[in-house]
């Protein structure tokens, strides 16, 4: 993924009550330090020529795995030794060919030395993607969709956390239902993500943080989006860190985390 222009202002588009969102290319990232991050929570582009305003989505498969073999790299940089990322990714595709995403990402990020602890498939109940059936009722050329999506759970070295305050905000009907690898619930639609094209809902990264952080810890996100990453760490007590390298989608981000989350920002891009 390429931007359009490169970024020639201040990066920084909001640093306050814990929260910094920076508007830059993940790749560039130089302003965080190495082994300061708790948990990752992300999804990246997913590579099926959405609209997006800064980067091309629809890159060669074999371009697009270099890519992500880059940006996993420096959030595993980034991430302490006891450090967890939360993938959002499809399981697979059939745009531009049939490929097996998620075990892509999971060769690759463990090629890099990301640990592999456990994959959640979230059920969005979304039955509109349904749109490819190959030879119609006949065993020719059948296409298999699963309208599910995976969150790929992944460590740095030791899976056990012994940092930050070791204070979890977890309920317990939460954690009983939250380990149960099946998730279920309604995906994000544009016009509640400020018209971000291809936002993940709100529920999606507070699960994440309430079940693998503690209150405290540092959460970052490299693709920002409409900001739901940030949205729930302000709200669940943790700092927030996140990189978009679109200028309208940080004001997407900041807008939303202002009404959502009380973090004034003050600032119009």
């Amino acid at each position: 993924m390429t931007a359009a222009t490169a970024i020639e202002h201040d990066p920084v588009v909001l640093d306050v009550d814990g929260i910094t969102l920076y508007n830059e290319d993940v790749l560039q990232l130089s302003y965080i330090a190495p082994r300061s991050i708790d948990l990752i929570v992300t999804s990246p582009p997913y590579n099926v020529d959405v609209s997006y305003s800064s980067i091309n989505d629809n890159l060669s498969y074999d371009e697009y795995l270099e890519f992500t073999r880059q940006w996993l790299k420096k959030c595993y940089e980034l991430c302490r030794d006891d450090g967890r990322m939360c993938l959002n990714i499809p399981l697979d595709k059939n745009k531009g060919g049939q490929q097996s995403v998620c075990a892509d990402f999971t060769t690759l990020a463990k090629s890099i030395g990301w640990r592999y602890h456990s994959s959640i498939i979230w059920n969005e109940g979304n039955v509109s993607r349904r749109t490819a059936w190959g030879s119609w009722l006949s065993a020719s050329a059948p296409y298999v969709i699963a309208p599910v999506e995976t969150i790929v759970v992944l460590y740095k070295h030791t899976w056990k956390k012994t940092s930050g305050s070791r204070q979890s905000d977890i309920e317990r009907q939460e954690f009983i239902d939250w380990t149960n690898g099946l998730w279920t619930f309604n995906g994000q639609n544009k016009k509640g993500a400020g018209g971000h094209p291809a936002a993940f809902p709100l529920e999606l990264p507070k699960r994440c943080i309430k079940l693998f952080s503690f209150v405290g810890d540092t959460i970052f996100d490299p693709f920002v989006g409409s900001g739901s990453s940030l949205i729930a760490a302000s709200i669940l007590g943790r700092k927030g860190i996140g990189v978009e390298i679109d200028s309208d989608y940080c004001q997407i981000a900041l807008n939303r985390l202002e009404k959502e989350a009380s973090v004034y920002h003050g600032r119009i891009l």
